[in-house]
């Protein structure tokens, strides 16, 4: 299952609610969006910084990642950047696969 690394940064409005609902009931919330769409959050961290929340989730697919991208920037509370996480595995497979690149000018 494809994880994702969510950069998460709070509007002004958005950490008016988390002031009045707290961190765990955020990560409930997270875990409660995740659940119906096959999805799972395996950390959640807030945090200093750029970035006000740090998550790892799997999720089923990107069609599921869109989704879910849509309906939280959507609510204007919170903004987002994703990042596909990679496994060393992966990686193993994709350096034996032939690719033929010509760099520009050559």
């Amino acid at each position: 299952m494809p994880k994702y690394l969510i950069h998460a940064s709070y509007t002004a409005e958005g950490a008016r609610g988390l002031l009045k609902s707290g961190g765990t009931a955020r990560r409930r919330a997270v875990e409660e969006l995740l659940a119906p769409l096959g999805g799972k959050l395996e950390a959640f961290y807030f945090t200093f910084g750029d970035e006000d929340a740090i998550l790892i989730i799997d999720l089923p697919d990107q069609v599921a990642a869109s989704a879910i991208g849509l309906a939280v920037s959507a609510s204007g509370s919170i903004r987002t950047r994703s990042t596909v996480l990679i496994p060393p595995e992966e990686v193993d497979e994709a350096v034996k696969r032939p690719v033929r690149y010509h760099p520009p000018g050559e």
